[in-house]
């Protein structure tokens, strides 16, 4: 993984696009200080290679090192406004917040009518974009206005200011609640995945039970019924329902689809809801439907309907490229799929500041799963390495634990079998550590570790036995969750039948 560069501003400035960079010079040359030692400190780091204070100081004349830290302090803050500028027209958000600011200083110059008249316009924009937030902003200073300047614009106005306030803060709360409630779904797949046991899954469905229950339906907004679906969507994918995740994350998209205008000021929950909603697709195996999906998803991209920013264009690389993966473990087509590798390593690259660790590790257990499918052992090893050598194991323990499982199969698929069988040792010790030593796991690690003592004409009968194990396991509750990430049965048959595990897969789409 691409190492964060060390400093907030030269981050900044390094993540401007060029026409950003064109609007800052004019922002910040407006009085006529070109020569600003600000505007120096801007041009010094943007031509920078890397931020390096000795280096900077010296190159920018009349820059001493304890004026420094103010000095970037301030062209930060001149950046950012110059930031918000641009960016005003494109963001319901800052429009609302601006008319917010020129309500207050009316306030502060005594003009409360005017004031008043921002307010109310602000708040029918906000209530338009369920910005329920915004409002309650909007009716809070309302209120202290209405409290300290008797307008008499409208009869019986302190009543409706309560009512309409009372109104909001349900909203809110109902919004709220839903909001933690699927932040809270998130972190826990984030951190471990799919349920393992019995154990938890009832206490995934007794924490979801208690926290849906509570919510009154009949008071959501836009919002609010948006977080309900990702809420059903998170907790769907953490306990294995796939069907269910496939039918909630398309009531996520639906919903936006009918909401064209939320749509235009939310693309990045839109294209979460498709991302959802093709992994569902994926692990039911749906291949028609899920290339329909991803030809959507290419059509929003190339045609989206709002302004793209770093922040669409890096959600849209991570969807796009994840979906076209999978486009290859659904039909077994692993030597085409390899081919993708180069370029989505150089997006890597280049949204390195924007992917988190969590994204990078699923791309490098895909791409190591490509490999392997492939037949190239070394580079799907080479991949499965990043994985293994990622300082916290804590983030995705799931992908963490089969990314040994698949290390030690290709270890063992290039003769290495001395590292198998000292690696064998070290993946039950961390299995068991992350508490996650399954019976898929156990019958493949003793599979491995006494394939050994096999003489050569009980090496296909062993394949099998443990292939028919595996197919019996699959069909138990909480146990299915090692075959979505490791199609070990596959690997079997290939050895069963002396075919590759391409020309296994490949088989099986054929024959659906």
């Amino acid at each position: 993984m691409a190492n964060q560069p060390n400093d907030h501003l030269y981050q900044l400035i390094k993540s401007l696009t060029k026409a950003e960079k064109r609007g800052f010079k004019i922002y910040a040359t407006r009085s006529g200080n070109e020569s600003a030692k600000f505007i120096k400190l801007f041009d010094a780091l943007d031509k920078a290679s890397s931020y390096d204070e000795a280096a900077i100081i010296k190159k920018v004349t009349g820059i001493h090192k304890r004026q420094l830290s103010n000095l970037k302090a301030h062209l930060y803050k001149q950046i950012l406004t110059s930031l918000r500028l641009i960016n005003i027209n494109h963001n319901i958000d800052i429009q609302l917040r601006e008319q917010l600011d020129y309500a207050r200083i009316l306030y502060n110059k005594g003009l409360y009518q005017q004031s008043l008249k921002i307010l109310e316009k602000t708040k029918e924009v906000a209530t338009q974009h369920y910005r329920a937030t915004l409002r309650y902003e909007v009716l809070v200073f309302e209120k202290i206005i209405e409290s300290q300047y008797i307008t008499r614009s409208l009869k019986n106005r302190a009543d409706e200011l309560i009512v309409e306030t009372q109104v909001t803060l349900n909203s809110m709360t109902e919004y709220t609640a839903l909001s933690n409630l699927a932040l809270r779904l998130y972190g826990i797949y984030i951190k471990a995945g799919h349920v393992r046991n019995k154990e938890d899954f009832e206490n995934i469905s007794s924490f979801f039970s208690e926290s849906i229950n509570s919510i009154d339906i009949s008071k959501l907004d836009f919002f609010g019924k948006h977080y309900l679906n990702v809420s059903h969507a998170w907790y769907s994918l953490i306990v294995q329902d796939f069907l269910l995740q496939y039918r909630h994350a398309t009531k996520w998209v639906e919903l936006f689809r009918n909401n064209p205008e939320m749509l235009a000021l939310e693309p990045i929950w839109y294209l979460k809801g498709m991302h959802v909603l093709l992994e569902a697709l994926f692990v039911l195996g749906h291949a028609k439907k899920h290339s329909r999906e991803i030809e959507k998803l290419d059509e929003f991209l190339a045609n989206p309907p709002s302004r793209i920013d770093e922040n669409l264009e890096t959600v849209g690389f991570i969807y796009s490229y994840t979906s076209k993966i999978n486009v290859h473990f659904i039909d077994g087509s692993f030597t085409d799929g390899v081919q993708l590798v180069p370029e989505l390593l150089k997006k890597l690259d280049k949204f390195a500041d924007q992917v988190d660790p969590h994204r990078i590790l699923i791309f490098y257990y895909k791409i190591a799963c490509l490999y392997f499918g492939a037949g190239n052992n070394k580079q799907s090893i080479h991949f499965l390495n990043k994985i293994i050598n990622y300082p916290d194991s804590r983030l995705r323990e799931d992908i963490h634990c089969f990314a040994r499982i698949l290390n030690l199969i290709a270890h063992f698929e290039m003769g290495n079998r001395t590292l198998v069988d000292y690696q064998i040792r070290s993946v039950y010790r961390f299995l068991r550590k992350m508490n996650d030593l399954n019976l898929v796991q156990q019958e493949i690690l003793n599979f491995i570790q006494n394939l050994g003592n096999l003489k050569q004409d009980q090496t296909k009968e062993a394949f099998l036995n443990l292939r028919n194990r595996l197919l019996e396991i699959n069909k138990m509750p909480y146990q299915k969750r090692p075959f979505l990430y490791l199609d070990i049965v596959s690997w079997l048959e290939s050895k069963i039948y002396e075919k590759s595990v391409q020309e296994i897969i490949k088989g099986k789409f054929r024959s659906r």
